[in-house]
């Protein structure tokens, strides 16, 4: 009876993900708002020196070094099918490390975090303020407006 009960308190990455809490970091880009789990984000930071990528796709912005790490930097609005992102002081990369690769999303300008409950979230509509659905695991309603939940294995894949 204890292992049952041992194995029932043991929850998967995936069993959090339907039921429970997601700390969410919330970004705009352009006006909408929209977060991703806050254990994906490596840092946030402002470095936009970055050095051009020949035959690179039109979202990649360039790549830059990060104390000696390479990082690509994608500009998300233009990967999201949005306007692309103007760089200002508000601008920032949300570095997050994909198959051990680390890539920077630029963003307009970085907002609070976020408490989300699963069980709140909604699947994603097919069009998001603009965006292409297939880009979010969902959208997250608070009383005072939606975050969408930004899927960031989705956005990072390469064929997309």
């Amino acid at each position: 009876m204890a292992k049952v009960t041992q194995h029932h308190a043991i929850q998967t990455s995936s069993d959090r993900k339907n039921d429970g809490t997601v700390e969410l970091a919330t970004f705009y880009v352009g006006s909408a708002l929209c977060g991703m789990d806050i254990l994906k984000v490596q840092e946030i930071n402002k470095l936009m020196e970055m050095t051009k990528v020949p035959q690179a796709p039109t979202y990649v912005m360039g790549i830059l070094n990060l104390r000696g790490q390479i990082v690509t930097i994608i500009d998300l609005g233009k990967k999201l099918g949005l306007t692309e992102i103007e760089i200002n002081e508000s601008s920032r990369n949300i570095i997050v490390n994909s198959d051990n690769e680390y890539i920077g999303l630029l963003v307009s300008r970085i907002s609070d975090v976020v408490e989300a409950d699963w069980q709140k979230v909604e699947p994603p509509p097919a069009n998001i303020g603009g965006m292409q659905g297939i880009f979010f695991k969902g959208v997250f309603k608070m009383e005072d407006r939606l975050i969408g939940i930004l899927d960031a294995d989705r956005v990072l894949a390469e064929d997309n």
